[in-house]
């Protein structure tokens, strides 16, 4: 029989915030061993969190850590921002981002214990949204934007653009988190989903009851308006009439990325 004492099973549960009782079984299991008790307990949190996998979880946090002309953005999803506001979620989500500034986004599997008792903490589908590290090019600026609420970040963008001033990447910044893109170009639209928008934008044309020789000038019309919506560089400056490429003029915007919560 295992042998340990009332303190034993006190310390470990202080150490994994089991029950008493849970951590009395796994001392047994362990023969009183404090180590393998602890893993016991996280195998079994483990297995009831993955029962959890299938529950929608668009609450969390955002993190964006920057060293120079490098930033790391990362994204870390829950079910409610109630787990996603406490102090013990944040610090899990800037120390990722912090790991994926210093080492790349594969940097992630070093705190993959921590997430995991993140997950048995907050009976939560806890799971890593976006994860992304920008190094801009000699000469590129570098923006990195947080919109902060209730002490966590829920809307990050990092952007990348050649040939433009720190101002005005910065403002093109603002307005990603505003607008929120889908696309820095046409070509990375999905195919099918332009396919369903030219043949809504018929339908509707036909339904209007528009000449037949007028409607394909009009689809390409409504199609240019659907892509305006997507397209960054099509978009409206913060839903003005100049577009975000006319704002940023020679500028070419070499990447971008966003993650926003509950969206």
């Amino acid at each position: 029989m295992a042998e340990f004492t009332a303190q034993d099973v006190k310390a470990l549960r202080d150490a994994t915030g089991a029950g008493m009782m849970d951590c009395k079984k796994a001392l047994t299991e362990a023969d009183g061993d404090m180590e393998r008790a602890a893993q016991v307990l996280r195998q079994k949190g483990l297995s009831k969190v993955a029962t959890l996998e299938d529950r929608e979880n668009n609450q969390g946090a955002v993190a964006i850590a920057r060293s120079g002309n490098t930033a790391a953005l990362v994204e870390l999803k829950s079910e409610t921002d109630f787990s996603a506001k406490a102090d013990d979620f944040v610090a899990l989500t800037q120390a990722l981002a912090d790991a994926v500034l210093a080492d790349g986004p594969d940097a992630v599997a070093g705190l993959q214990s921590q997430l995991d008792d993140l997950r048995i903490a907050k009976k939560e589908n806890i799971e890593l949204g976006t994860v992304a590290r920008f190094e801009a090019a000699d000469g590129n600026v570098l923006d990195a934007y947080l919109h902060t609420q209730d002490g966590r970040g829920t809307n990050g963008v990092l952007l990348e653009v050649a040939g433009s001033d720190e101002a005005t990447v910065h403002e093109v910044a603002l307005h990603v988190a505003f607008a929120r893109p889908t696309a820095l170009s046409r070509d990375e639209i999905d195919a099918s989903l332009v396919d369903q928008a030219r043949a809504s934008a018929e339908e509707l044309t036909r339904k209007e009851g528009k000449p037949e020789q007028a409607i394909p000038k009009i689809v390409e019309g409504r199609l240019n308006s659907w892509y305006a919506e997507r397209v960054l560089t099509e978009q409206g400056m913060f839903g003005e009439k100049e577009t975000v490429q006319q704002h940023l003029g020679d500028g070419t915007i070499v990447r971008f990325v966003q993650a926003v919560i509950g969206s």
